[in-house]
């Protein structure tokens, strides 16, 4: 019987040839992991291979917060902690303290009253913003690669970018290299959230988009309840912030914003590609599962860091929907099939130099040994 296998040299060419036609309305996924793979020599602020992440993933981003908490905060946090599944990352930890902040009023919990768990959510943001407040480096990084090919590419649609990272890199890097690009926000002095632009999304096809699921530093509420933005990076309240109510829908961004995620990935002959994203944010793996159920002319290819074992959320959306593939470090997950990577002879005499884009040293797939997002 024989065995199935997946060549790399294949779907990286076809990958190539999507790109370069330039007629499919691609989408990129920016995760986590993104830019915990830029490392960071912590004396001269320079790239470095043997440096620290730029900013951590939510593991060492959780692990960091609650390392930094004075112990009457951390105290509280253990006894949330508790009352979670095991391990919870800081967000589902913050999603706890402000769900009990709003019911609990004057009562007690954790020896705590909702005012009480108010300002701690609040303290917990801020040790959030020190963290992802991090700036790009002066060199050329992949997030400034990005936005260069972003911006030197011309096609009939837009990129659109979507990130739940509450940093401003991808913002930076758009800006450096002088990239026009929209954020659903519109205005000089406070920039305020426009919800229409975001479904209409008429502005010209050279405007990259830039969407971000969780909110972002720099927001915030003005005095008429409205959000704004450009305040800076020590702005922080408006990072996942999932607990706000609004009156009005039209005033919850992240409502617009997912909903845009939505449309995206049902409108016919789209791409999305992930990148540092580990799919275990259940909101966002709900709208791109429906959404491929739902459109079978769109498609999502997700680049994972690890191998398929440990990619499980990955792969079990990618084994049950063939509009998804899975290229992890050792195999893939494609047409609902997984498969180790097995390279085949050179498509081409030049494609040497083109797999090594792609394929590691030491036949390690999707090379480890370069800093890509």
């Amino acid at each position: 019987m024989e065995t199935t296998v997946h060549n790399p040299d294949r779907y990286m060419g076809d990958l190539r040839q999507i790109l370069a036609q330039g007629r499919k309305r691609i989408g990129i996924l920016l995760g986590a992991g993104s830019p915990a793979s830029i490392l960071i020599d912590e004396k001269t602020a320079k790239l470095s291979k043997s440096g620290q992440p730029l900013i951590p993933a939510i593991d060492g981003l959780t692990r960091a917060v609650l390392e930094n908490l004075d112990k009457t905060d951390s105290d509280v946090i253990k006894k949330v902690i508790e009352d979670l599944e095991p391990n919870p990352n800081i967000e589902k930890i913050l999603s706890r303290i402000r769900s009990l902040s709003g019911v609990i009023g004057c009562n007690s919990i954790y020896g705590c009253d909702g005012s009480t768990l108010t300002t701690l959510s609040d303290r917990v943001c801020e040790k959030i913003g020190v963290i992802v407040k991090a700036g790009l480096p002066e060199e050329s990084n992949p997030y400034t690669e990005l936005a260069s090919w972003i911006g030197g590419a011309n096609r009939l649609n837009p990129i659109e970018v979507f990130t739940p990272n509450y940093d401003l890199l991808m913002e930076e890097a758009f800006e450096r290299i002088e990239t026009p690009y929209f954020d659903g926000f519109s205005g000089g002095f406070e920039p305020f959230f426009d919800p229409v632009s975001i479904s209409n999304c008429d502005l010209p096809s050279r405007w990259a988009r830039l969407w971000k699921l969780h909110g972002s530093l720099g927001w915030a509420v003005n005095g008429h309840g409205g959000i704004i933005r450009g305040k800076g990076r020590e702005a922080n309240k408006l990072i996942y912030p999932d607990h706000l109510k609004y009156d009005k829908i039209q005033k919850l961004p992240f409502t617009a914003l997912f909903d845009r995620l939505r449309k995206f990935l049902t409108t016919p002959d789209t791409l999305l590609l992930t990148c540092g994203f580990s799919f275990a944010d259940p909101h966002i793996i709900a709208v791109i599962d429906e959404a491929l159920a739902a459109n079978p002319k769109g498609s999502v290819f997700a680049f994972q860091y690890k191998t398929i074992d440990d990619e499980t959320a990955a792969c079990a959306l990618a084994r049950k929907r063939p509009n998804m593939g899975v290229y992890a470090r050792d195999g893939a997950v494609l047409n609902c099939i997984a498969a180790p990577w097995v390279p085949g002879e050179l498509p081409s005499p030049n494609w040497q130099s083109i797999r090594a884009s792609f394929w590691g040293k030491h036949d390690l797939p999707l090379c480890q040994n370069s800093c890509h997002l």
